[in-house]
């Protein structure tokens, strides 16, 4: 790996120093909607704690922003209810306190009382998605995706506590998903009748398969192989990520600038066996190369599966290296900007057998810093300043990350 970038950690200081105090970090107001509300990851007062809880972590913040931060969050009310998930509510705080809390004991009653909430949550979603498969229906993606499904829920859980029941649950579940359906056809398990949106649409009458890491089965493969490769002990997990994988496969495309995967296929996609080259999604965390060869690195190291990890770190550096990819993204931002790039590029250089990664992170850094204050984004962790700062810090420091935040992206 390359050493410390003192540019970038002093870039990723800059933004941690703006966003300081949570009554001046949005200016003038919060954007109305409920992305903002403070018990919110990917928007609110939650997700931007996670920045100073790792400078406070990794010894270049301190612990009394964290704090301030992490007491803005819980400020509202809390939610446990059926919209509550890693990225929303009682798991969005648990997430966020046991990163603050590692090994130390701090924050021990506030995260017990969390933890309990987080697992109610979750043994309710997995009743329902049991119920569900019983019945023989297709899923909604809000039932297991990363944002808002038990995906999400899981990986909380895979970081909390491994050996815990509930982890195990949510991943017998996730195997269970992968399992065929009694009337499937020719479409995956996972294939919602849903668009792309997660809702009813004409456009999309016989609904369409997801390949996202955000929204889709990227998220089942990623966290499946993390848990083998944490070797716990889950029946049939590494025949579940087979199958997936044995999917993604199938519509691998090729093209002169590297292999790469669709976000999403449709059923005329499936008849005609075909993806138009038009359709290659950029390349940013949520849909595209960012999260798709990262899961498929994890699937290949979690299977022993080599030609499959070479196969994926091939496909990030012909991205890395295609500056009309890395042009597709302007904006910052984890989710959909080159911060999620840069951290998905730095996570599979550090596990790569492919030594080329590495060497591109420096121009991935360069590109991020001077996408940087214009126009001045917004504050928040997935898609404005916080998340950009933590991909820079991680350059910065050259070390993985002491909260495993990015963990609620399933990078690691």
């Amino acid at each position: 790996m390359n050493g410390p970038d003192p540019d970038a950690l002093a870039a990723a200081t800059s933004i941690a120093v703006a966003l300081s105090d949570p009554q001046a970090a949005w200016s003038p107001a919060p954007p109305a909607g409920g992305r903002a509300w403070p018990q919110s990851l990917g928007g609110g007062a939650a997700g931007i704690a996670l920045l100073h809880i790792e400078r406070a972590r990794s010894g270049h913040g301190d612990w009394n922003t964290a704090h301030t931060w992490l007491s803005a969050a819980v400020c509202g009310e809390l939610t446990a209810a059926a919209n509550a998930g890693l990225f929303f509510g009682a798991p969005a705080l648990a997430f966020v306190t046991h990163a603050a809390a590692g090994s130390s004991g701090r924050y021990r009653s506030a995260l017990t009382r969390l933890d309990e909430a987080a697992c109610a949550v979750t043994r309710t979603r997995l009743a329902a998605a049991h119920t569900r498969i019983d019945r023989g229906e297709r899923p909604s993606m809000k039932e297991f995706d990363l944002i808002r499904g038990l995906a999400g829920l899981g990986a909380y859980h895979l970081g909390r506590h491994p050996d815990h029941q509930i982890t195990s649950d949510v991943l017998s579940y996730l195997v269970r998903l992968t399992q065929p359906l009694p009337a499937g056809g020719e479409l995956p398990p996972w294939w919602t009748d849903v668009a792309p949106n997660g809702k009813p649409s004409p456009d999309y009458p016989h609904g369409h398969g997801n390949f996202g890491l955000s929204h889709g089965v990227g998220s089942v493969v990623a966290l499946l192989s993390l848990a083998l490769l944490r070797n716990l002990a889950v029946a049939g997990a590494d025949d579940a990520v087979g199958r997936i994988c044995a999917w993604t496969d199938r519509w691998r495309q090729q093209s002169d600038a590297g292999p790469w995967w669709p976000g999403f296929i449709t059923t005329d996609q499936v008849r005609e066996q075909r993806v138009e080259p038009s359709l290659r999604p950029r390349p940013s965390w949520c849909y595209g190369i960012s999260g798709t060869a990262r899961a498929q690195q994890l699937a290949g190291m979690a299977l022993g599966d080599a030609e499959r990890q070479r196969s994926a770190e091939n496909a990030m550096l012909a991205t890395l290296r295609d500056d009309t990819q890395l042009d597709l993204l302007p904006e910052i931002g984890l989710c959909h900007g080159m911060a999620g790039l840069l951290q998905a590029a730095w996570r599979m250089a550090a596990d790569a057998r492919n030594p080329h990664i590495c060497a591109e992170i420096p121009h991935l850094t360069a590109r991020l810093t001077a996408q940087l204050g214009y126009p001045a984004p917004s504050p928040e962790l997935l898609d404005g300043a916080a998340g950009a700062a933590l991909a820079l810090h991680t350059i910065g420091t050259s070390a993985a990350p002491a909260s495993a935040w990015d963990a609620f992206l399933l990078l690691a």
